[in-house]
């Protein structure tokens, strides 16, 4: 086990502080020092009761963020001096316990973040001072709620879009604030997702940046008067160029000439506006330019302005990167753009142009990604040409589903097991201090988690163990597992870190390999199979038994 000091690995001005909390978190703190509970141990499970999004797995993340709260957890003078202002009638000794709580008694044992992981399966699992994990609980599920729900968002995108298709995120400006806005960036991104146009979550988290202009950049050009003193320079990396004779402008105009029969585009069908936009653009960035085809007409304009830049940039030795596409039948204008390619490719003897990428953007949804997916699966007259999206709205407001539903449990209090009952068997919690073990198959595929208490003996493998439904009698099977992992390691201990947690791009890479460990029928977009979440024959007897002894017995008349 790997003991590191926090302040070696994370920044001691953390932004989530003691005070992101609810205010009955602080009062229970009082009423357990009240009653003399200061120094009971209490177990704590963090967990969710149902899948996303109506699927089947979800994605672990906001780990590394719920480390760093624990690194930085205590209560500051100022933050006493707002407590007591409103809460007045508190025994002022109450501050000066709470201005000396920190994370220093607290243990924690977690999932490794980037995990696919199921309902009732503990993700968290804390250990400490009953009013200290009590007044942790609100900031923890806060720092996993949304971060797990965003992140699983950004899988089944990335398995309705299909591995070969570039994903980027878009989301910024319609983020639930700036906060949201960077958390978005950095989860999707362990989600499958490839960039984001978020320049501070590049800077921060190391997320490949992409971007290109808008239409407010081509509606701001409307003559080629307006280009004056640009010259573009030949490329001198370029392996073989031409010395063209014209100017960069002249030669752009003279090869939309050319391209525009070829397209079947007339003569004045082109904006002017918009090819000085393209101009302009490309002067500023000739090595990776990419254009924005539907500002006025993709087919009659865009696609021909385009492509004469295009073609003027290639004899200055630099070659474009591709087009987007923000409105319209984007199955339709991709193939158009497509076939535009391929005859200037043809026509001029530049394979390379047939290669160019087509960004499609436009309010995106994984419904439309599907339907793509299945044109171009099918082989149909529809089928598209796009090779990269850019997704904002639905993918980091979530919005088929705005919350995941993480709750946090108390499961054991000095040894002995709390267990809260509930008419709803779905908000019953597994009692009793826990591990999980995840089982596999012979082809390395995951068969179910096992939730079982501490003190019982591990799965063994190539051994027979009986598992069970915890809520229902007639659910049990074997199981021979081929490989069994322990999904918990202790992340938090002794007040500093116990496992050094994985990079952003780690996290990412941990979260591809755990989704290729579940069946495709378990990851599928409509109707997937359950994933099994099942206890051992000892857990569900505890559990039942448990149950009748605390649940009220009711009497006929």
């Amino acid at each position: 086990m790997n003991k590191q000091n926090s302040e070696d690995v994370m920044p001691t001005n953390s932004v989530v502080q003691a005070l992101l909390t609810d205010l009955y978190q602080v009062t229970m703190a009082y009423a357990y020092w009240k009653s003399g509970k200061m120094e009971d141990r209490a177990v704590f499970d963090l967990f969710f009761r149902k899948n996303p999004f109506k699927g089947e797995f979800a994605i672990f993340a906001g780990l590394s963020e719920c480390l760093k709260f624990l690194s930085n957890f205590r209560f500051s003078d100022s933050d006493i001096d707002y407590l007591k202002e409103i809460l007045p009638h508190v025994d002022p000794q109450f501050w000066e316990y709470l201005s000396g709580l920190d994370a220093s008694q607290v243990t924690m044992s977690a999932i490794p973040e980037g995990y696919v992981v199921f309902p009732k399966v503990p993700l968290i699992r804390l250990e400490g001072p009953l009013p200290v994990i009590q007044l942790l609980e609100t900031t923890l599920l806060n720092l996993v709620n949304y971060a797990s729900l965003v992140a699983t968002n950004a899988a089944r995108f990335r398995i309705t879009a299909g591995e070969s298709v570039q994903l980027l995120e878009f989301g910024l400006r319609r983020a639930q604030g700036p906060d949201g806005g960077l958390s978005a960036s950095k989860y999707c991104y362990i989600g499958g997702f490839d960039g984001t146009s978020n320049v501070l979550a590049g800077k921060l988290f190391g997320i490949p940046v992409r971007g290109t202009h808008a239409h407010a950049f081509v509606n701001s050009f409307s003559s080629l008067d307006e280009i004056k003193g640009n010259k573009l320079v030949l490329n001198p990396s370029a392996k073989s160029k031409k010395d063209p004779q014209l100017g960069f402008v002249e030669l752009t105009k003279s090869y939309l000439n050319k391209v525009s029969p070829i397209l079947n585009v007339l003569e004045n069908e082109t904006n002017e506006g918009e090819l000085t936009a393209f101009l302009s653009y490309a002067f500023a960035f000739p090595a990776s330019c990419l254009c924005l085809l539907d500002t006025y007409s993709v087919i009659k304009s865009g696609l021909p302005n385009f492509l004469a830049v295009a073609l003027a940039l290639n004899d200055y030795g630099y070659r474009v990167i591709g087009v987007r596409l923000d409105s319209g039948d984007l199955a339709y204008l991709s193939r158009k753009c497509r076939e535009g390619f391929n005859l200037i490719a043809d026509k001029f003897d530049l394979p390379w142009i047939k290669q160019l990428i087509i960004v499609a953007s436009n309010d995106i949804n994984e419904d439309t990604l599907r339907s793509l997916k299945e044109q171009a699966c099918f082989g149909s007259l529809e089928n598209h040409e796009i090779n990269s999206f850019g997704i904002g709205t639905h993918l980091v407001t979530c919005q088929k589903q705005p919350a995941l539903g993480c709750v946090f449990k108390l499961v054991e209090v000095n040894g002995e097991p709390r267990m809260k009952l509930s008419e709803d068997v779905e908000k019953i919690n597994l009692p009793g201090k826990k591990n999980v073990f995840r089982l596999y198959s012979e082809d390395g595929l995951a068969i179910l988690d096992l939730i079982q208490l501490c003190t019982e003996k591990p799965p063994v493998v190539g051994k027979k163990i009986l598992v069970r439904h915890p809520f229902n009698e007639s659910k049990r099977a074997y199981v021979c597992p081929h490989k069994v992992e322990l999904l918990y390691k202790d992340y938090w201990g002794d007040n500093c870190l116990m496992q050094s947690f994985s990079s952003l791009q780690e996290t990412k890479q941990i979260a591809s390999d755990s989704l290729k460990t579940l069946r495709q029928d378990i990851k599928r977009e409509l109707n997937p199979t359950p994933y099994k979440v099942s206890v051992t024959n000892e857990m569900y007897h505890f559990l039942h038994d448990l149950w009748l002894k605390h649940a009220p017995i009711g009497e006929l008349s």
